[in-house]
């Protein structure tokens, strides 16, 4: 019981330091009992959407990931809240987690500022690691969509701080002529201009679009992928293409490919979720 009421000491003091820095004042702490925590809101940026929710259960081993989850709305809607769901069932589980906003696609955001807000989220949460207990830069991305593309894409270009990744319903291809000449790029295409701030030019296309692709930056990083046979908004042969990729280089990776089942595990159904969606999630993150 020392132990625990240490940890939450250190950990909150330390929050609070960061927060009395940044006059936030929406910064909320909940404690329950054996020392569990919520931290709503803690701000790891200057921007009013660089806030994160940090959940901390009791009882959680040394060498315990950290669960990272990045909320899905076409790169340019969403919010943490969105992600609620998941981060109260890791909780109940005993895995720590971060939860946050990331700032919006506009004319002056890209996905580029996006990777950015996923790696400041780390950076703060690495400084206060240590009063928690855990162990800086052992993260798991986990995330929904357009989350779900910003997880596999930072996963892969930072394996120094990524163990695993888990993505649900998330587009891995804009670049190859299998996407190019889709029915899905000609809706999908618009938007994905605007998330690489960059012309779509079905005829000369840019290399930015491959730099922003999940299936053109794979590295050795176990993935973890939720797809829907109806979903209508991200095609269903976007994991499949990633999924190839990955076995192809014998990367540890695993495909759900649910059936009857359309975009966004928070759409599902709650026996689809429970059956199917938090248990594989548990698994992976525990094997």
């Amino acid at each position: 019981m020392k132990k625990l009421i240490l940890r939450y000491h250190f950990f909150v003091m330390g929050c609070i330091g960061f927060i009395l820095q940044s006059c936030n004042t929406k910064f909320r702490v909940w404690v329950g009992p054996g020392g569990q925590q919520k931290i709503y809101n803690l701000k790891y940026g200057e921007d009013k959407r660089q806030k994160m929710d940090v959940f901390l259960p009791s009882d959680y081993p040394e060498d315990s990931p950290v669960v990272l989850i990045v909320h899905g709305g076409a790169w340019k809607y969403g919010r943490k809240e969105h992600m609620i769901q998941i981060q109260k069932m890791l909780f109940r589980n005993k895995i720590p987690s971060i939860n946050i906003n990331y700032r919006l696609v506009s004319k002056t955001i890209t996905y580029r500022q996006q990777l950015e807000d996923i790696g400041l989220a780390i950076e703060k949460f690495n400084a206060l690691a240590e009063k928690a207990e855990l162990r800086p830069n052992n993260y798991i991305l986990l995330g929904e969509s357009a989350g779900g593309h910003l997880a596999l894409l930072y996963g892969y270009r930072h394996p120094e701080q990524i163990k695993k990744i888990i993505s649900l319903s998330g587009p891995t291809d804009f670049y190859s002529p299998e996407y190019i000449h889709s029915f899905y790029s000609k809706y999908s295409s618009p938007t994905i201009q605007k998330v690489v701030g960059t012309k779509f030019h079905r005829q000369d296309l840019s290399d930015e679009f491959r730099k922003a692709s999940p299936i053109a930056n794979v590295a050795d990083i176990p993935t973890l992928l939720f797809q829907g046979n109806q979903d209508i908004l991200v095609s269903q042969k976007q994991a499949k293409a990633l999924d190839s990729v990955l076995s192809a280089r014998q990367i540890l990776h695993k495909l759900i490919f649910m059936k009857n089942t359309g975009h966004a595990p928070r759409f599902f159904s709650k026996t689809k979720r429970d059956s199917i969606i938090y248990p594989n999630i548990l698994e992976w993150i525990k094997k």
